[in-house]
């Protein structure tokens, strides 16, 4: 298969080698099923300097079996009396995803949502989202993965829970219609304990499938994230909140607007701390040499002719005469001229020859 370094959204935005890291916060069903609460959330989000907001959509007929949507559900973090009921009162209409599409945009993000049925996905293609997300959950489901990939859009798909067999599936499905595809490490554990992390599987993903690879966190901190970042993740993706200490299960893995804001910050310092390839000393550290570096000073007064040995020299700061780096280089050389205590070796004080020139352009 094409090796892919980055995708392109239909309205120009790439991601991927070479791009600032794409951050998305994960709204998912953390508004509660208030869109007064969805609204804030995605202001929240823009203000913390995110490119991005998703969101989840469900349908549950589509979903679950009707057994599933008739089982108890009363547990702390229950919306409703049976599964059906709590999954449909943290439910946001498509007309309500449609207008905080508009909302996100006019803020400057990326609007949009994993579909976690075919229904879902029907109504949110609808919608003229740029990309499309499939959740961990969904990897292993051909004909849902299929419709996806049929869709043409950019697909962003989370491997959590899965063998990379699974993962090659997905894949393979997607790629027999186009390779605008990325791929997110993920533990879907919430939250995820760090020794579970694995953040270098990100470069078995990358080996495999040639394709972009980002992160999904569901950690409680916020190192794995920014660390994902030095290893090449081209997408950070983290649930997102306003209070942890709402109802739900997914809040204690999220991100409170604060701690989001200081991720992006983190990430893009990141991103700065990665643009050097090369070691290369700035004129900044050139400075500070001259003025913490030392240099040979001699340890007595010695007189014109004088053969120097080791017992004659010593360093000081500041870098005021020839670095030490040259120490071999000068024993044995005479003096040309007397010296005192302390003073600087200066290459002119030297009976050098040849050497001396060459020799001086290396000094400082």
């Amino acid at each position: 298969m094409a090796h892919v370094t980055s995708i392109t959204l239909p309205g120009g935005l790439k991601i991927g080698q070479g791009q600032p890291c794409f951050i998305v916060a994960e709204v998912g069903n953390n508004h509660q099923g208030d869109m007064a609460q969805a609204r804030l959330m995605v202001q929240e989000a823009a203000k913390a300097g995110v490119q991005a907001v998703k969101f989840q959509k469900r349908h549950m007929e589509s979903l679950l079996t009707r057994a599933g949507r008739e089982a108890p559900y009363t547990g702390a973090n229950s919306f409703g009396p049976t599964y059906g009921a709590h999954r449909n009162a943290l439910e946001l209409s498509v007309e309500q995803m449609a207008e905080l599409k508009e909302l996100s945009e006019s803020l400057g993000l990326v609007f949009f949502a994993s579909a976690w049925d075919e229904v879902s996905l029907t109504e949110m293609l609808s919608l003229g989202m740029q990309v499309i997300k499939i959740c961990s959950a969904d990897v292993v489901n051909v004909p849902l993965v299929r419709k996806v990939a049929e869709s043409g859009l950019p697909v962003i798909l989370s491997t959590g829970m899965s063998s990379l067999e699974e993962v090659d599936t997905a894949v393979n499905i997607i790629r027999a219609r186009h390779d605008n595809l990325v791929l997110l490490h993920c533990n879907s554990s919430y939250p995820c304990q760090e020794e579970q992390i694995g953040l270098p599987v990100m470069d078995s993903l990358r080996e495999r499938y040639n394709l972009p690879v980002g992160y999904s966190g569901h950690e409680r901190g916020l190192a794995p994230s920014v660390a994902s970042v030095a290893l090449g993740a081209c997408v950070v993706e983290r649930h997102f909140t306003l209070d942890k200490n709402q109802v739900g299960t997914d809040h204690k893995a999220s991100l409170e607007p604060a701690e989001l804001a200081t991720l992006v910050r983190m990430i893009r310092e990141v991103e700065a701390c990665m643009i050097l390839k090369g070691k290369k000393v700035f004129p900044e550290e050139q400075a500070a040499a001259k003025k913490l570096r030392k240099c040979m000073v001699f340890s007595r007064d010695l007189p014109a002719g004088h053969v120097l040995t080791a017992a004659d020299l010593t360093t000081r700061s500041p870098l005021d005469g020839i670095s030490p780096v040259h120490w071999d280089e000068v024993l044995g050389a005479a003096l040309v001229r007397s010296v005192k205590l302390e003073e600087p070796l200066q290459w002119e004080y030297l009976a050098l020859a040849g050497r001396q020139a060459s020799a001086a352009s290396l000094s400082k």
